[in-house]
């Protein structure tokens, strides 16, 4: 299937900004999801690259999860990759408890791989698909290095603690007492990045990429 070109006759652009363009496209009758590096500005290329290489990475780590992308395409200018038909968390907001037991164990078969999300504040990262169960997506920062040490274990809580966040949010008659301690301890890190560098990341990516919180949706680029 890599081998063959994309149909670019039918398609819908979903986000253009200064890392590229996403697209929902078709190929043999399929859709897919295609990631285009080369339309990315010049300065932010390089950048744009390495996201994709990691996503690439994560993905093929994960293959055969149902609730992930398939990777079916990488070559350092575009990625493709299989598209799950859902709702992003913030549109569908569920509060059915079955939905965050189905996250938690998504979650798990996640790190058992050796894979971090390291994304999942943002609500738009979340799917709810049609049957009720999560699907995760954009796996741009994702730890891909495999070794499940120190770090690894503190970056797998915050996933958790994300998680946990969100059926606060849209649940929290479902909390359990556990989950709850969890929530009340953010890591050392986490509580540092809050105090300092998260209004110059909020700065950057609305000024320069046009995101905004948990909308995760880059402004239509010209």
């Amino acid at each position: 299937m890599a081998d063959d070109p994309v149909d670019t006759s039918r398609y819908m652009l979903l986000k253009a900004d200064e890392l590229g363009r996403i697209e929902l496209t078709e190929r043999d009758g399929v859709r897919v999801i295609r990631r285009d590096i080369v339309a990315a500005r010049w300065w932010a290329h390089a950048f744009a690259r390495r996201a994709a290489a990691r996503e690439a990475r994560a993905l093929l780590r994960l293959d055969g999860i149902d609730g992930v992308p398939v990777l079916l395409h990488w070559d350092g200018r575009e990625l493709l990759r299989g598209y799950i038909a859902g709702a992003p968390m913030q549109q569908a907001q569920p509060r059915d408890r079955a939905y965050y037991r189905d996250a938690l164990r998504l979650l798990a078969r996640l790190h058992r791989r050796g894979i971090v999300h390291n994304d999942l504040a943002k609500e738009p990262n979340w799917l709810v698909r049609a049957d009720g169960r999560p699907a995760l997506v954009d796996f741009q920062i994702a730890w891909t290095r495999g070794r499940r040490g120190a770090l690894f274990r503190v970056l797998a809580r915050e996933d958790l603690r994300h998680l946990l966040k969100h059926k606060r949010t849209y649940c929290p008659e479902a909390l359990t007492l556990r989950q709850r301690i969890i929530l009340d301890t953010p890591a050392p890190h986490s509580r540092l990045w809050r105090a300092t560098g998260k209004r110059m990341y909020k700065l950057i990516a609305r000024r320069v990429f046009g995101y905004w919180d948990n909308e995760g949706q880059g402004r239509i680029r010209d």
